[in-house]
């Protein structure tokens, strides 16, 4: 028996879930009490539930003994979202890991949230259609987690981050109550829009057993523009003049110098220069030229050297597979990373790569800045040695400026890893206390006893 559970807790929940599904070994409490944070804390349980019904039961007794719940999908998280930092009961989805309709006429697929972001992708393939977020980590992420965080990828810029591309839920509040959210259509002007507000709120709201996805047919093409500045100040201004005209890139990702060094040693064929965008265009044999011109115009301008085009599929591959290995490379500079992934307007992305390289000769560390910029979304990276006190206490002294940048800039300190507890300390930063209050109100009525993540995404009082 888990020695911080309630003796009758843990005989119900082992009724409910079976040896299976109810889980007080060390070793599956270590494999569940840590995420790509790599921050760790271990739990007193697993469980392990099949059904929307037994979710509503878990959180029922768990609620009745005042005991912490923390969802998890695959661990994929970098903000601590999914450490059970408090203790109680680790509530795993990988045994509701099913597609339970796809419906191609209606460009909806039901799931739940247990379900592979890449299975997803494998199952629509031969339906023409995608699900638009694409992490970085789609490949091992789970849907669940998405919802959890609204991930978003190098798509999002074109056809939108997790919370765009969700059109209902079903879902277990704090009180143990199944609610409904949403359903299979694209307009819906039905009372409030809880579907928009439990998506990206990790957890500390309800726990999600099934969704509602928007899909998206398949482009027939997509061809990948590789440009190369002398600075980074140069592709961001053309980040700017990419964004100001008609054609939506698919994606537009930017990397600075650091970042392509990286690049390189992933095995990316790429000269030397400051900074690189990397635009794509998806379309028909008719609309995709008429793309690649438009935005191969607006590329152009001071400080290019060079703009090429990757029609062939293997190369275009090549290059997106080397920038998706390009955040755990990171630590090849070195071991200690904090990779924020702030957010400004477009317009200001320039004055955001300026102030990341100010920071990075002012605190002597290596900062690297790459990521979605056509959405002004930048994973800005501050490098160190832990086992170096200074270097550790530059770091964390870096990171609060970073924030005051970025929200002087008019940005916000999250576009699609959410907050956890990395950044939970810094939301008074980002709103007033009026607003933070409001967020404090839908906590308690959605989550009366505060057992859902406790600890997460809003500060303390």
């Amino acid at each position: 028996m888990p020695q911080n559970l309630p003796a009758a807790l843990d005989a119900e929940l082992g009724r409910l879930l079976g040896a299976h599904g109810w889980r007080t070994d060390e070793a599956v409490r270590r494999a569940h009490g840590e995420d790509d944070s790599r921050r760790f804390a271990l739990p007193d349980a697993v469980a392990l539930p099949e059904s929307a019904g037994q979710v509503a039961v878990l959180v029922r007794a768990c609620r009745a003994h005042r005991v912490p719940l923390v969802a998890r999908g695959a661990g994929t998280g970098t903000v601590a979202g999914a450490v059970p930092f408090d203790g109680g009961i680790v509530v795993s989805f990988a045994r509701m890991a099913q597609i339970l309709s796809i419906a191609p006429e209606d460009r909806v697929a039901v799931v739940q949230p247990g379900v592979l972001n890449a299975d997803l992708q494998a199952a629509l393939a031969p339906h023409a259609l995608f699900w638009p977020p694409d992490p970085s980590s789609f490949e091992r992420c789970t849907v669940g987690g998405n919802l959890a965080t609204n991930a978003g990828g190098p798509r999002a810029v074109k056809y939108g981050a997790t919370r765009d591309n969700v059109l209902g839920l079903v879902a277990v509040t704090g009180a143990g109550e199944l609610i409904r959210c949403g359903g299979p259509w694209s307009k819906n002007s039905t009372g409030f829009d809880l579907t928009r507000l439990i998506v990206g709120s990790e957890g500390t709201l309800a726990l999600i057993v099934e969704a509602t996805l928007r899909l998206v047919p398949r482009p027939p093409q997509q061809a990948t523009l590789r440009a190369l500045y002398l600075d980074a100040a140069a592709a961001a201004r053309a980040v700017s003049r990419l964004m100001r005209q008609p054609q939506v890139p698919a994606m537009l990702e930017f990397m600075d110098a650091r970042a392509l060094g990286l690049f390189r040693r992933n095995g990316a064929s790429i000269p030397e220069a400051g900074a690189l965008l990397m635009i794509e265009a998806d379309g028909d044999g008719d609309s995709l030229p008429l793309a690649l011109a438009a935005l191969g115009a607006a590329a152009e301008g001071d400080g290019l050297i060079s703009l090429d085009v990757a029609l062939d599929g293997a190369a275009r591959d090549r290059l997106w597979a080397a920038r998706r290995a390009l955040s755990p490379a990171l630590r090849t500079i070195a071991p200690g990373k904090i990779n924020e992934d702030v957010v400004v307007p477009v317009s200001r992305i320039p004055e955001l790569v300026a102030g990341s390289e100010a920071l990075a000769r002012e605190f002597d560390l290596p900062i690297v800045c790459f990521g979605h910029a056509g959405n002004g979304n930048l994973h800005v990276n501050i490098l160190y040695h832990p086992d170096r006190a200074d270097e550790s206490r530059r770091a964390g002294e870096a990171l609060p400026r970073l924030f005051d940048l970025v929200l002087a800039l008019g940005g916000t300190l999250s576009g699609e890893h959410g907050i956890g507890t990395a950044k939970r300390d810094y939301m008074p930063r980002a709103f007033d206390a009026p607003t933070l209050a409001a967020m404090r109100a839908v906590k308690a009525a959605l989550d009366p006893d505060g057992i859902l993540n406790p600890g997460k995404v809003l500060p303390p009082v």
